[in-house]
């Protein structure tokens, strides 16, 4: 989403039927511009299947060549980087892989933090809180889908529903949600009503008053930090009268852990609904084709911000616990008209989903790198060794999110709802900070940029908006210094790239020879920064990169190391540059 994706530009789209349109393409093929072809149907799978499709990428940007370059795999010079790829990567595999052997020294200062596995032989390293959570409920969470949607399904046959609209399925969807949170949350979920209330009369009594937005701010930033300090209330400590109700605390009682995702939705509705108020215009959707992304952003009338859809879209079961983030506008054109998400889609997804899970699997039977880093047992490690701790944590950092991420949005899509793929790239396959910040929950950088980046005035002000977006990033994961560290780090890490592409930009330097190479150089470094950061914010915080940092930059193994590593990031970048050219001779244009 750009930074010209904005009401005023909405109100030109086309949403009229024509006589011409004969059929009602899928979701994926509705995003392609009249002059680009569709795809068609292959019976093979090729190279860049590997990276999830989302309809954005089929768009050709302006600056697009009429011809991509020629592919370079077949050169000496790649066919090189291949090799060295090919002996690197299962040495870096093997690494974790022998540190957490039974034999090795070091075992028995992490072995209690092991759990029994179902591979054979092997334990498994359960001991990540995060992903124990959701790996531990992983087949009630399945349940809970399937009687979702089948109890869904019989509403559905059993009323009757007007033709192309699904609006009258708002009502099943907060029906269901009032017992989904009163089984999760508790007697806590009238908390979350009184939250809810509370925000929808600030949008309904300021209307189209700019005092709409600064009050939706100021409210939901205090309850915030309100449910940080007091953990979530309980109803003994502001009545004591009300204390029996604090008896009854759902299956999680932390629901002010997950508040931090319904806040986003509440801002949602509110500014959206301010932005109605101030359109003058509206559009009648097309019910003969699927709307794109962009289309679906725009506003509604004023009268159908109501507060049962509110509450339906705030607490939508498929996406309350992790996301990803949709717009209420999104929410609501999705239900007045259907998306036509095939079949296949749905089964593929599918398939990418188990993927992940079983990848998972493996890593956790076979590299304990979780319980090494969080029993601090590396003592003798090499540098190699202690940089591939680190690495492997990011991994998994990546995919106990994108598992959750992809369950509920695979839940979502087999309600027919499509929300943005929150992982668009593997976190190893990313060499360029910007573009790793907009394939990383990628649903909730659509929307700082809808919310918080375009209202700051966008890339007017990139450095000073860049750091003010990270910093509420950080602190609205968690109010701690650690994350607050890892904000700003980013934000600083983001200047050396934005440098680069001022004083070399591709349009003038791009043909040239040595070009590519300096990229990657640029692209080595930008690596470095980006795994440094989040090793900060999400694995070993501040004195663990400390510790890093001295094992590496303190010894001569450390440096020799790191020279040897910078070569193989270089190789890496170099293949990052083709395999996204390999995207551009397909007709796929990514950002990231």
């Amino acid at each position: 989403m750009s930074e010209s994706c904005n009401l005023t530009n909405l109100q030109s789209i086309p949403l009229t039927p024509t006589a011409q349109e004969a059929y009602k393409p899928t979701v994926y093929e509705s995003a392609l511009p009249q002059n680009v072809e569709r795809p068609s149907y292959r019976n093979r799978m090729i190279l860049t299947d590997l990276t999830v499709d989302i309809p954005e990428s089929h768009r050709v940007p302006k600056d697009a060549p009429a011809t991509p370059p020629k592919a370079r795999w077949g050169t000496l010079e790649f066919r090189t980087y291949i090799a060295v790829a090919c002996v690197m990567i299962p040495v870096m595999t093997w690494i974790p892989i022998s540190l957490s052997l039974e034999s090795h020294p070091n075992y028995k200062f992490y072995e209690r933090r092991l759990s029994p596995g179902w591979i054979p032989f092997r334990k498994v390293d359960n001991s990540d809180a995060q992903y124990r959570s959701f790996r531990n409920n992983f087949w009630l969470l399945t349940t809970l889908a399937t009687a979702y949607l089948s109890i869904k399904y019989l509403w559905k046959r059993l009323g009757t529903a007007p033709p192309q609209d699904n609006t009258y399925l708002i009502r099943y969807n907060l029906f269901f949600s009032v017992f989904f949170l009163l089984g999760l949350h508790g007697t806590s979920f009238f908390k979350i009503l009184i939250i809810l209330s509370l925000n929808y009369s600030i949008a309904r009594f300021c209307g189209d008053r700019k005092i709409g937005p600064v009050l939706t701010w100021v409210f939901n930033a205090a309850v915030l930090f309100a449910n940080d300090r007091f953990n979530g209330y309980r109803y003994g400590d502001l009545l004591p009268s009300l204390e029996v109700l604090d008896g009854y605390q759902g299956a999680y009682s932390r629901w002010h852990i997950v508040y931090n995702l319904t806040m986003l939705r509440l801002v949602s509705f509110n500014i959206d609904y301010y932005w109605a108020c101030n359109t003058s215009t509206s559009k009648e959707h097309n019910r003969n084709r699927t709307m794109t992304y962009a289309e679906r952003m725009f506003p509604h009338p004023p009268q159908m911000y109501t507060f049962l859809s509110y509450l339906s879209y705030a607490l939508y079961p498929p996406l309350y616990l992790a996301g990803p983030i949709m717009t209420f506008n999104d929410y609501l054109w999705q239900h007045r008209q259907s998306m036509n998400i095939s079949g296949c889609a749905k089964v593929l997804y599918c398939i990418r989903l188990i993927a992940s899970v079983l990848t998972m699997e493996l890593i956790l039977h076979f590299m304990y790198v979780v319980a090494i880093k969080d029993t601090s047992a590396w003592d003798s490690a090499t540098p190699a060794q202690i940089s591939m701790i680190g690495f492997w944590n990011l991994i998994i950092v990546w995919l106990k999110l994108l598992i959750p991420w992809r369950f509920f949005r695979l839940w979502a899509l087999m309600d027919g709802i499509e929300v943005p793929e929150n992982m668009v790239r593997c976190m190893a396959n990313n060499y360029s900070t910007l573009g790793f910040w907009r394939s990383w929950h990628r649903s909730y950088n659509l929307w700082i940029i809808r919310y918080i980046y375009i209202p700051l005035g966008g890339s007017k002000h990139v450095l000073l908006n860049m750091l003010l977006v990270f910093t509420f990033v950080a602190l609205w994961h968690d109010l701690t210094f650690r994350l607050l560290a890892w904000g700003w780090l980013v934000s600083l890490f983001v200047v050396p790239e934005v440098l680069a592409m001022y004083l070399l930009p591709a349009s003038k330097y791009g043909s040239e020879p040595w070009y590519r190479h300096v990229c990657a150089a640029g692209g080595v470094l930008n690596v470095l920064m980006m795994m440094s950061a989040n090793l900060v914010g999400f694995v070993v915080g501040t004195d663990g990169v400390g510790f890093f940092v001295q094992q590496l930059f303190g010894t001569g193994k450390g440096l020799a190391f790191l020279a040897v590593a910078c070569a193989v990031l270089f190789v890496g970048v170099q293949l990052m540059f083709e395999y996204r050219e390999e995207e551009k001779r397909k007709g796929i244009y990514r950002r990231c």
